[in-house]
């Protein structure tokens, strides 16, 4: 993976990835209003251990807790140097759950994990299925739960997501991922 220097580079791959395949595609029918009401913080960590990443993560879930919601709804932690294996990645999901329970933030902070080698159990690696949690760099994506459980509570069908953007991708293919420039 080619990491642009700037950390404004890799947030604008980032946007760009929002704009077009979660917000594009409606991957998530919820992303829509929190990016174009610019709650959405994005921090790029230049961590290059699990350690380092742990304790960006931990500040990060620190802020998150602390600030307005109607300011930041929610954190995109892009770590471009670090976890750029996708069973490290996943093994490292423990950890950012452990952090979450020692800093006490269990019932109002998630971890929703994004890699671009992402891969669900049994899938194959080029199943493009794998592409609803597919993004331009590892990032972990730290959520209230409360916002998750509200976005819940309001959509007409919860459970229809996950088939919605199994079969969007499915007719979307390789070639058209392809044709997202991402």
């Amino acid at each position: 993976m080619n990491v642009p220097k700037s950390d404004d580079s890799i947030i604008n791959i980032t946007k760009s990835w929002l704009e077009k395949a979660v917000i594009g595609l409606n991957l998530c029918p919820f992303a829509k209003s929190v990016y174009n009401g610019k709650l959405i913080r994005f921090v790029v960590s230049r961590a290059d251990s699990n350690q380092k990443l742990t304790s960006d993560l931990k500040l990060e879930l620190k802020k998150l807790i602390e600030a307005d919601p109607k300011q930041i709804e929610t954190t995109l932690l892009i770590h471009p140097n670090v976890l750029l294996n996708f069973l490290d990645y996943n093994d490292f999901l423990g950890v950012a759950d452990d952090s979450i329970i020692e800093l006490d933030l269990e019932g109002s902070l998630q971890v929703a994990s994004f890699h671009p080698d992402y891969q669900f159990a049994g899938k194959s690696k080029d199943d493009i299925t794998n592409f609803v949690n597919r993004s331009p760099y590892p990032m972990l994506h730290l959520l209230r739960e409360e916002s998750v459980e509200r976005a819940s509570d309001n959509h007409p069908d919860i459970d229809s997501i996950y088939q919605n953007n199994i079969d969007t991708l499915r007719k979307l293919g390789h070639d058209g991922w392809k044709k997202l420039g991402l």
